[in-house]
């Protein structure tokens, strides 16, 4: 399974943010998108998860050289600030969802079960969701997204403001994971990219170019890319 991105772009009135991406993410790999912020990472996102009309180009999948359409159950989306029912308690809400999606969930697990996977303790699982913490509520978030189990997870941006410990469950999370499906992960951290992710994708100029991993752990290309970045900010 690949998802296919031919000839991307997006403009906001005279501004080409995305200009004519082609490129293809392969399933089983965790792709870090590498950017500045405000390089597009976000609008790009967005396209892919049809929360916003593209200019021009076509997005799909490709399984067994056939091609088709994006359909909602086949994304996930976790965004950096996560967005939760803050009047429910984290049980309530799982509840809520599990009994929403329960023809689409394989081998359905209990609640608790679930709260044990993402490590969200037995004194928290009854709070009210407005009581969680940021990275309770990314955990929330990002569980959700496992057990709808969509061929595509998009992660905005989702370990940036977590402490070190959380962010460390959520990457072995998503390590865990990633098989049968494709991830794509928007970060402007490079390190975090490279302790992550499989593949590193640099959005620049609106364009996608794969940069090579091991060329990464080398200071001076390293350096090379800021200053690539720190080019286009300054365009």
């Amino acid at each position: 399974m690949r998802l296919v991105i031919e000839g991307l772009t997006k403009n906001f009135d005279k501004k080409e943010v995305l200009r004519g991406i082609n490129f293809s993410f392969e399933e089983g790999k965790i792709y870090g998108l590498l950017g500045r912020n405000g390089a597009g990472k976000t609008t790009f996102f967005n396209c892919v998860n049809k929360d916003m009309p593209v200019t021009s180009g076509i997005i799909s999948f490709e399984e067994d050289g056939q091609k088709k359409e994006l359909e909602p159950d086949d994304i996930g989306y976790v965004l950096s600030v996560p967005t939760v029912p803050e009047f429910l308690t984290g049980r309530e809400f799982l509840k809520f969802f599990l009994e929403i999606n329960k023809d689409r969930i394989e081998n359905p697990k209990t609640i608790d079960e679930y709260f044990d996977s993402v490590s969200i303790l037995e004194e928290d699982r009854d709070k009210l969701l407005k009581d969680y913490s940021h990275g309770m509520k990314n955990k929330l978030q990002m569980l959700v997204n496992i057990i709808a189990n969509p061929k595509l997870l998009l992660l905005d941006e989702p370990l940036t403001t977590l402490d070190v410990v959380v962010a460390e469950e959520m990457k072995q999370i998503l390590r865990d994971i990633k098989p049968g499906r494709i991830t794509i992960f928007s970060t402007h951290l490079m390190d975090l990219a490279v302790d992550l992710c499989d593949e590193i994708v640099l959005l620049h100029h609106g364009e996608l170019e794969v940069v090579a991993k091991e060329n990464l752990d080398d200071k001076g290309f390293k350096e090379r890319i800021i200053a690539a970045l720190k080019e286009e900010q300054d365009a």
